[in-house]
């Protein structure tokens, strides 16, 4: 199945997503539909997830002509992102990420939000740059970020919003380990082979119990959060 945003297909018991906008990946609601109707499909035809961007371009993060509009549509983006993103952290089935380019924002946390995540060389920036460009992060994020990141490197990747190449980001916690970039796709679909062969029931029961608190923190705390999250501000940039 092909669709504007994301095309869909199946390699033996991998489902494969590959998001490609044509531009940035930009994380739009139409793309969060797309991605969460596309996993639901793949519960019932497939034992692992594979997503992947285009070549060169993993996400560029939360789409900016909807977070730039006003602060109103900013907010009711980064809600349906933050439920999505709870939902693919929870989804039942592993989660491997394709990351054949740059990861940004959002787009770093489809990253955090994935159980394996396979980069590919190059010169790519990968990170949580929202201070860079006037937003502070919400809750989600940071808990994302706590979660899935190197202590050490947790406050720079965070509150100081340091991008890093995508070695620095083995490291850092944001990728699992680095490959040419004319195989990311392929290691990933290899690592998700693997993976398919776990009991899915095992693997489902486990992550709801290890992610369980850190979602129930996140969607408790979400309405009140959003209310203080605003738009890129030009100033601070």
């Amino acid at each position: 199945m092909a669709s504007q945003r994301v095309s869909y297909s199946i390699d033996g018991k991998v489902a494969i997503l590959k998001m490609d906008d044509g531009k940035a990946n930009a994380i739009s609601a139409e793309m969060i539909d797309e991605l969460d109707s596309l996993l639901e499909r793949a519960r019932t035809e497939a034992r692992a997830v594979v997503l992947a961007g285009r070549d060169g371009r993993f996400s560029g993060g939360f789409d900016l002509t909807v977070m730039m509009a006003s602060p109103e549509s900013a907010r009711e983006l980064v809600n349906t992102g933050a439920q999505f993103l709870m939902s693919l952290y929870l989804h039942p089935q592993p989660v491997v990420a394709a990351c054949g380019g740059h990861a940004l924002a959002a787009g770093a946390l489809l990253l955090l939000a994935s159980d394996v995540r396979i980069g590919a060389e190059g010169a790519f920036k990968i990170g949580l740059n929202e201070v860079q460009i006037g937003m502070r992060l919400p809750i989600f994020a940071i808990e994302l970020a706590r979660d899935r990141l190197a202590r050490k490197h947790f406050v720079a990747a965070s509150a100081l919003g340091r991008v890093y190449s995508p070695t620095e980001a083995v490291d850092v916690g944001f990728l699992d380990r680095v490959v040419p970039a004319d195989r990311c796709l392929a290691e990933a679909i290899a690592a998700a082979r693997k993976l398919a062969e776990l009991p899915t029931g095992a693997v489902a029961e486990t992550k709801r119990l290890t992610r369980q608190p850190l979602i129930e923190l996140v969607i408790d705390t979400l309405e009140e959060d959003l209310e203080t999250v605003a738009p890129p501000r030009a100033a601070d940039r």
